[in-house]
């Protein structure tokens, strides 16, 4: 039979509905070990006011115990994942050319400009191009051919560090650590957790 002569009331659909939300969300949890028909039968018991199965005291240990395996698994995964953009950095920091600051942040200088240098509270005009360390660009206003402005407090740590430290008419390379960046988010589908980043960073004006 089709599905529209098995729920033909809207009672029905919505509660199919409601199980099909339930369901998308489980299949997207990192846990692989749901079980689907014993999930439905706890939501059933539940639903239906029966006594549980499983003791409050065993729940709990059973999800301590699934706290522990998936906090190990994120572990894990953040150390892969920060340790590439570590070992880049490291050997960047070999160059010639490099400079490496306290806070872990690289830059080399493609132009030196004259000009005078930013504040925290300055507002400024760049050009940049932004990079994975694999060469993927996620951003760039020179693709875009129109310089971009804002506070210079207003981004990464890594550029607002950075920007201090260049005269107006400087053009800069920067090697942007995961800690001066995006961190343990990332920022939308292009730049991942822990990700170091690469800019390269004009200073044209102070606006």
């Amino acid at each position: 039979m089709s599905q529209d002569q098995n729920y033909t009331t809207t009672e029905d659909r919505v509660s199919y509905g409601i199980g099909r939300q339930m369901g998308d969300q489980l299949a997207s949890n990192p846990f692989e070990g749901v079980n689907s028909s014993i999930v439905a039968k706890g939501l059933i018991d539940a639903m239906e006011n029966n006594q549980s199965v499983v003791s409050d005291e065993d729940l709990n240990a059973a999800f301590a115990v699934i706290r522990e395996q998936m906090e190990a698994q994120a572990k894990a995964q953040a150390g892969e994942l920060a340790g590439e953009g570590e070992a880049f950095l490291a050997e960047n920091a070999k160059k010639d050319g490099v400079t490496v600051l306290e806070s872990g942040l690289q830059y080399e200088v493609i132009t030196e400009g004259t000009g005078e240098k930013p504040v925290a509270t300055s507002k400024v005009k760049t050009h940049y191009h932004g990079t994975l360390i694999d060469g993927t660009v996620f951003d760039s206003s020179v693709e875009r051919g129109e310089p971009a402005e804002f506070p210079v407090n207003g981004v990464i740590a890594g550029w607002t560090e950075a920007l201090q430290l260049m005269p107006t008419g400087s053009k800069w390379r920067l090697y942007v650590p995961y800690q001066l960046a995006y961190g343990e988010r990332g920022a939308g589908g292009a730049i991942k957790p822990y990700a170091a980043l690469i800019f390269d960073v004009e200073l044209i004006d102070i606006v």
